[in-house]
């Protein structure tokens, strides 16, 4: 909690967003900070289907490419797909190798290993390729910076070509066709798609080339997985995507994901983008990293409803060992930290951790403490070196930083928000310090940021207008739930109820009367903070649901509560602080 509120600022007539599309204005300003501008970006929004989405034609060097893939299949040449061990690398490869398979190609896939190999295609790759007699390489996310591997496939006399989704490098290789919407000269009009999107769109232009029908909902659970997993805005096509595809995984018939779905038991149940992010893609996640991300790609692509079942099964089991050995790991993390770190920049060793859960252990310490964190490991076969993995919050750059020493890195990579590098572990101690020598950072940049769409009474929450929010799922990056917020409510008293004492119910009353319940599922937070602002005889009176004038503002979060059919709209606490001026 205590988070640094800021109000989005953004400007239009709503009253005439409106009336133009039968929406709340309340709705039309939420919408509005999402980014939306013309007039047809909220009619895509509000009413966008699949005929609403980008042509793949615009995209660089996908006919080319489609070209290249067809004549291969027309001469019975030997393809194999190569793709990445996380969600989306497994979904892009399952979708270039079944649709080329049903394409009646000679094809094979491959997928590194995330400790043997790293991040996509090596020489490793390559040479295993050529071993096999393949004579034509496809990649899929994955690909951009693989400029020494694809070298040697040429060299081999192999015809490559790349599908990715990733920011380009300096030096591109030189591959025979590079599909990648951010490359310069494309014309795709949406860049912010994921890999499994980039292949799907190659397989659309490649099936229309060969006069073969694409089913128009073809692959759409594959596409909603890998947007939701690979952290892509839920905005433009791609929500239209995690939409249509979140309908039809629920009646899905794919065996592999059925079987998932009844593993992790979310069978016959309505889906939304959280099941998607934390359950049915960490199950595929963790066998890239704890295992072999092959395993979870035979799921996708197996025809025998026994085997889906086995391996649906071994998804879960694998998945609750990452998350046993991850709840360990940071609780190392935490033991070798100061209660209140002084480090504005955490750079932690963690013995014995394994290298695929670096990043999630960073990733929690990151939420826990709001600083950059880079966790480090040892690196299996090499006692003199240490392999990292870096999760950054919004006002720190951790690429740009890492690369300002980069001599003291092996081997490193990432964006502004994470990275992955590898160290001499005699530098650990040197690295920490010159990383907090010169972090930029300030106090306030290490308070946590939470966006309020609309400061709102929250009597002013109507049913029809809470009916419309919900319209606006599903929720993810880009497309968050809507935030509100109200100042200056007089905290009438609070319960604490649930077997496990997980639900608060808070009864506030407005300054114009009106009282209102707000819930939150973590009561605890909210007790800690009572006691730390007010008086042990304030704190008792809240408790016993007697008005001790001590006042909040609160943001919430808007929903329907449907209980035995009653429906009515329910507060869900987002933050709270102590009542001030200026919200």
């Amino acid at each position: 909690m205590n988070k640094n509120w800021r109000i989005y600022a953004l400007k239009a007539d709503f009253n005439e967003l409106s009336r133009k599309f039968g929406i709340d204005p309340v709705v039309a300003r939420v919408l509005r900070n999402r980014g939306l501008e013309s007039d047809q970006d909220y009619e895509n929004f509000l009413y966008g289907t699949l005929d609403s989405v980008h042509s793949p034609e615009d995209m660089l060097d996908i006919e080319l490419g489609a070209d290249i893939i067809s004549e291969a299949i027309d001469e019975g040449k030997s393809i194999r797909v190569v793709g990445d061990y996380d969600v989306d690398g497994v979904m892009s490869t399952y979708i270039l190798y079944d649709a080329l398979k049903k394409l009646g190609a000679v094809v094979s896939y491959d997928i590194p290993h995330r400790v043997r190999d790293g991040y996509g295609m090596n020489e490793r790759i390559v040479d295993d390729a050529h071993a096999d007699g393949v004579e034509v390489i496809i990649t899929c996310d994955n690909g951009i910076s693989a400029v020494a591997a694809v070298k040697k496939a040429v060299e081999y006399g192999m015809t490559v070509v790349i599908t990715d989704h990733h920011e380009i490098p300096p030096e591109l290789p030189e591959a025979d066709a590079i599909i990648d919407p951010h490359q310069p000269g494309d014309g795709y009009p949406y860049k912010k798609i994921c890999g499994a999107v980039v292949a799907y769109k190659f397989v659309q232009v490649l099936y229309k080339l060969r006069e073969v029908e694409l089913g128009r909902d073809s692959y759409l659970e594959a596409l909603a997985t890998a947007t939701v997993c690979d952290v892509m805005p839920v905005l433009d096509e791609n929500r239209i995507y995690v939409r249509e595809g979140l309908r039809k995984l629920e009646k899905t018939e794919h065996l592999g994901l059925k079987a998932l779905l009844r593993a992790t038991e979310l069978e016959g149940k309505t889906l939304s983008a959280y099941h998607l992010g934390f359950i049915i893609g960490p199950c595929i996640n963790a066998m890239g990293k704890l295992g072999d991300a092959k395993d979870a790609l035979e799921l996708m692509i197996t025809e025998d409803e026994g085997f889906a079942k086995e391996r649906a099964e071994l998804l879960k089991k694998t998945n609750e060992s990452r998350k046993s050995e991850t709840e360990e790991g940071e609780k190392k993390a935490v033991e070798g930290l100061p209660e209140e770190p002084e480090d504005k920049i955490l750079v932690v060793y963690v013995e014995g951790l394994r290298e695929g859960l670096a990043g999630i252990v960073a990733g929690r310490l990151k939420e826990k403490y709001y600083r950059p964190t880079i966790v480090f490991t040892d690196t299996e076969g090499n006692d003199t070196l240490l392999k990292g993995s870096g999760r950054s919050i919004e006002t720190y750059n951790m690429f740009e930083k890492i690369n300002e020493h980069r001599d003291m890195c092996v081997k490193f990579g990432g964006h502004p928000l994470a990275a992955g590098l590898s160290i001499k572990r005699e530098d650990l101690d040197r690295f920490r310090e010159a990383l907090n020598k010169d972090s930029g950072l300030t106090e306030v940049d290490m308070i946590p940021k939470l966006m309020i769409d609309v400061p709102m009474p929250m009597r002013y929450a109507t049913f029809k207008m809470v009916e419309q929010l919900e319209s606006l799922e599903p929720y993810g990056s880009g497309n968050e739930e809507a935030v509100f917020a109200e100042k200056g409510l007089a905290v009438l008293g609070y319960d604490i109820r649930g077997a496990k004492k997980n639900l608060l119910l808070l009864k506030v009353r407005s300054s114009t009367g009106e009282v209102f319940q707000v819930k939150s599922f973590r009561p605890q937070d909210f007790l800690d903070s009572i006691n730390k602002w007010f008086t042990p005889e304030e704190c008792d009176k809240m408790k016993k649901g007697v008005y001790s004038g001590c006042k909040l503002d609160i943001a919430y979060t808007l929903n329907i509560n449907d209980f035995r059919g009653e429906k009515s709209v329910e507060f869900r606490l987002k933050d709270y602080d102590l009542a001030l001026e200026g919200i």
